[in-house]
């Protein structure tokens, strides 16, 4: 059996390499394609029917492995923050004791080989009914694949995110919700000097209209917090113009659904404060809140009790970053995150993952697929999407 172990640990550490070297930053569909043929290759080997689907992101993963019961829905990204060349100067591939650096190492190609081995080691033997749904926009708020995700979704007793856990490896079980929403003025150009009045700044505009976001989100978190970010501002060229368009972008946070609707209805409601002036607000990319519920409550302790099987001790609570279990979880599907190893540096150029708690979530998800905890876990019809 160590033996075997062994063997297996090689196996991943070494398609693990496969993977962060397919470098696949977001958008770029040749890399997608490469990421999606060869999670093909491993997964139809392993017994899978297996598919790829295309949306204007690039290519999506798409397996099913026949078991017992509704499927469980495995969920994960293949793309990543970095740009090609990373892992030559940012991040470079490395191996060192337990530790493996590279880009996309933690977040998340190790999750997508957490998924792999437990279905390898699986394969000739009784288990739960699987789904894999790996798309390949994640880190962009997955603007492409919301479609794909909800089609997935469809018949499943539950869903596992392969994200990263918690520093101290507790599972994920509600998140914040997460929008970007862009704020655009359209103003009048004139000459700065010889016509001021006859110009309309958008820049000055979008000042005032921030100030005013300022105040929106003060009062909401009067009774929930809210998170608000500008992160991005442009617009202008010269300073002798008076700028006629300008934008920004604006990142939320929210802990509920009541408050995100009430910020987001106002930031729609924005009027100009000069006459003239044109203001549009966008929404870019949402995820909804997901609130912790009584039937994730229910799945984290179905996987808990397969942890103990295996001399586990597996937790849970909420998190503050936002993934595609946010829409999910939000749904009313028994959802839980963060089922990818420990390591740390997410979008850092410390970006690592550990090789035994890699093996830990193999054994893990591999109790959990295979043992009777999740029989007590039925099917849900989802709650409308918003």
């Amino acid at each position: 059996m160590t033996h075997e172990v062994n063997d297996e640990a090689a196996e991943t550490l070494a398609r693990l390499e496969r993977l962060a070297r397919i470098e696949s930053p977001s958008f770029d569909a040749g890399a997608s394609e490469r990421m999606a043929s060869l999670l093909a290759e491993w997964w139809g080997a392993a017994g899978a029917v297996v598919r790829i689907e295309t949306t204007g992101a690039g290519a999506n993963f798409v397996a099913d492995l026949e078991g017992v019961g509704e499927p469980l829905l495995l969920v994960g990204h293949s793309d990543t923050v970095w740009p090609h060349g990373a892992i030559e100067d940012q991040v470079p591939w490395s191996v060192d004791g337990d530790t493996v650096r590279g880009p996309g190492v933690y977040d998340m190609k190790s999750g997508l080989l957490v998924m792999l081995a437990a279905a390898e080691r699986l394969r000739g033997r009784p288990h739960r009914s699987v789904r894999v749904v790996i798309v390949c926009d994640e880190e962009v708020g997955s603007p492409t694949t919301r479609a794909l995700l909800l089609s997935c979704a469809e018949g499943v007793s539950g869903a596992i995110g392969f994200e990263s856990p918690h520093p101290d490896g507790a599972l994920k079980v509600g998140r914040r919700g997460s929008t970007r929403v862009g704020l655009t003025v359209h103003g009048r150009a004139s000459h700065a000097a010889l016509d001021p009045d006859g110009g309309i700044s958008a820049i000055d505009e979008l000042v005032d209209q921030l100030v005013a976001v300022r105040g929106i989100v003060a009062d909401a978190s009067q009774h929930s917090e809210v998170l608000c970010n500008v992160g991005t501002i442009a617009g202008g060229g010269r300073a002798n113009v008076v700028p006629a368009e300008a934008e920004a972008e604006i990142g939320l946070r929210f802990l509920d659904g009541q408050t995100e609707h009430a910020v987001l209805d106002a930031l729609r409601d924005l009027s100009p404060v000069r006459s003239g002036a044109v203001v549009e607000t966008a929404v870019r990319s949402h995820r909804p809140a997901w609130s912790p519920s009584a039937a994730d409550g229910d799945l984290l302790s179905a996987i808990a009790a397969a942890g103990a099987r295996v001399g586990q001790t597996v937790t849970g609570r909420p998190a503050s970053g936002a993934g595609d279990t946010n829409l999910l979880g939000s749904l009313g599907i028994p959802t839980v995150d963060g089922f990818g190893p420990r390591g740390g540096g997410a979008h850092a150029v410390t970006e690592r993952v550990s090789l035994r708690s890699l093996g830990e979530r193999i054994d893990l998800l591999t109790a959990v697929l295979g043992g009777p905890e999740l029989a007590a876990i039925a099917p849900r019809a989802p709650r409308a999407a918003d």
